[in-house]
């Protein structure tokens, strides 16, 4: 969106905008809330087109890497489609794929068109995000980044519950047949609601393929590096070669971008201060979210024996939270220092987290309660400041490729943040067993009670069973036991990123509101120096003094 555009789109944002930028939210919803349901019902997926458990994982892997790709690349495809045809375009796409994707009679089929889905996706977050800003007012922005925070953070909560339901009430086909009827209406709406400005088409012949090309491999190799260093050990050459090839991609496409002088990725957003820690709280952000939103179902499915369909109602309770919390988060917003909303937010966060480390075997619904309202409650206060901080004070020109890696940013923490979970659980969950069968052979009754074994049982067990049918009785409730252990582990272990948030969240500087995107130059955020001179360095190189000149006026 040119800046004349932009301005005149926040003086005028009315009826229509708001209904396109509502529009937008739900096409943001239908992208986030399909990796939810999918995950539930991936075995139903697995049955009907008879694929094997390895490869039934891919049907996730598949969308995830497209999405980690398309984030980024949101920034170069705003400022040459613009944000109207951006969103039109990629709305249309994850509908057609979601289509194909219901229609598919083969596993082949089925991730052609994942891929297809989730690079349409993964255009649909980042672009909301940039709508906030670009669309509304400096007094609006409070209350639609709380509609914008809101819909990406329920989506992933209540998935659970909407994936269980369709599969238990109609057949894996309706998992992408409901992103239709909201696909098309978003898609047919929008052009007529979103301001009219203008395409830049010469943005392709700036493109430059390689780094894209690179930004593709480093991104793709690390997801896939992250979903298998859990199963084969970090050190194990698969991952091992996957993660240098991502460094490797990955150093020669920051080299070349700093380099460009027109970058895939604008890259010099990252000097500001309140933007790179704000990357780095949603980073953080995404760990815990995405963290717990998949440690809840793995604790509840394999340790508690509840369906899809009782694990989502149970974890319905964060969606609430959040939803009675936004109101507050989003007034609160525009009246009180957002560093520390933030941190309030993730202080409370780490104290929701860490409430389920002590969680026994049988912890159910009463147990979970308040830490899910804790959690629910934070989430938005993790959110909502620490965008508004991040994105809030930069230019127009600015905003698209900031959104980008803003929500790259707590893609990836989810993604390292789940494969942390992972080597917590598969490492240590064996151990666990182990410890406890030991102790059980050595006759501790502590042992006995830990898994829920009676004790009468364990101290004399009847004369006519055999040491064989004891095993068989026993040995599902150490694996039940030694599994719960290592999710508390793991809830540990996302408690101490949240607490690491909070003390972040003072390395901001004090915010400054007194901001305006009526210059492509100017900025009032603090920079972060090492990093500016570095781009300052390379633009220089390539653009001449001109574009150090402009890079200096970060400054200012």
């Amino acid at each position: 969106m040119s800046l004349a555009l932009h301005a005149q789109a926040r003086e005028d944002a009315g009826f229509a905008t708001w209904a396109g930028f509502l529009l937008m939210c739900l096409g943001m919803f239908m992208a986030i809330l399909d990796i939810q349901v999918v995950a539930t019902s991936l075995p139903a997926i697995q049955r009907a087109l008879e694929i094997s458990r390895d490869a039934m994982s891919w049907i996730q892997t598949a969308y995830l890497i497209a999405e980690i790709t398309a984030i980024p690349l949101t920034g170069w495809l705003t400022r040459t489609l613009t944000l109207r045809w951006l969103f039109v375009a990629a709305i249309a796409l994850f509908t057609v794929s979601s289509i194909g994707c219901a229609a598919s009679d083969s596993f082949a089929t089925l991730i052609c068109c994942r891929v297809l889905q989730g690079f349409a996706g993964g255009a649909l977050i980042p672009a909301v995000f940039s709508a906030v800003f670009l669309l509304f007012p400096l007094r609006l922005h409070p209350v639609a980044t709380t509609i914008a925070g809101v819909v990406a953070v329920l989506a992933p909560t209540i998935g659970p519950i909407v994936g269980g339901w369709i599969t238990e009430t109609w057949s894996w086909h309706w998992l992408f047949l409901i992103n239709v009827a909201p696909g098309v209406l978003a898609a047919a709406a929008t052009p007529f609601l979103l301001p009219q400005d203008k395409t830049d088409l010469a943005e392709f012949r700036n493109l430059d393929v390689l780094s894209l090309i690179l930004m593709a491999i480093s991104l793709a190799t690390l997801e896939l590096g992250l979903k298998q260093a859990p199963l084969d050990g970090w050190l194990a050459l698969r991952p091992l070669l996957l993660f240098i090839g991502s460094l490797a991609s990955g150093a020669i496409f920051i080299k070349r971008t700093i380099m460009a002088a027109h970058p895939v990725v604008e890259l010099t957003t990252l000097a500001a201060r309140p933007f790179a820690v704000g990357c780095a709280l949603s980073f953080c952000l995404g760990v815990g979210l995405f963290g717990s939103v998949y440690l809840m179902p793995v604790f509840l499915a394999y340790v508690r024996r509840h369906d899809a369909f009782e694990i989502g109602s149970i974890m319905l309770v964060t969606g609430t939270a959040q939803l009675i919390a936004a109101p507050v988060a989003g007034y609160l917003e525009s009246r009180l220092d957002p560093r520390k909303l933030s941190a309030f937010g993730f202080a409370l966060f780490a104290l929701g987290l860490a409430l389920s480390f002590f969680q026994g075997r049988t912890a159910d619904f009463d147990e979970m309660f308040l830490p899910q309202v804790l959690r629910g409650v934070a989430i938005m206060f993790c959110l909502l400041p620490p965008t508004q901080l991040a994105l809030g004070a930069l230019t127009a020109a600015q905003v698209p490729d900031a959104s980008g890696l803003f929500n790259l940013m707590r893609n990836l923490g989810g993604a390292i943040g789940i494969a942390a979970i992972d080597t917590i659980l598969y490492g240590r969950t064996i151990g666990h067993g182990e410890a406890l069968r030991d102790r059980l052979i050595a006759g501790d009754v502590s042992a006995a009670r830990a898994i829920g074994l009676d004790e009468q049982l364990f101290l004399h067990p009847p004369p006519d069973v055999t040491q064989a049918t004891i095993e068989a009785y026993v040995r599902p409730m150490v694996e039940r036991a030694a599994l719960a252990m290592s999710v508390n582990e793991a809830w540990a272990m996302l408690a101490m990123v949240a607490t690491i948030a909070l003390i972040s969240v003072w390395c901001l500087g004090k915010p400054n509101v007194e901001h305006s995107n009526d210059s492509e130059c100017q900025n009032p955020l603090h920079a972060w120096q090492p990093l500016k001179n570095l781009l300052a360095r390379g633009r220089r190189c390539k653009d001449g003094p001109e574009a150090s000149r402009k890079l200096v006026k970060l400054d200012e």
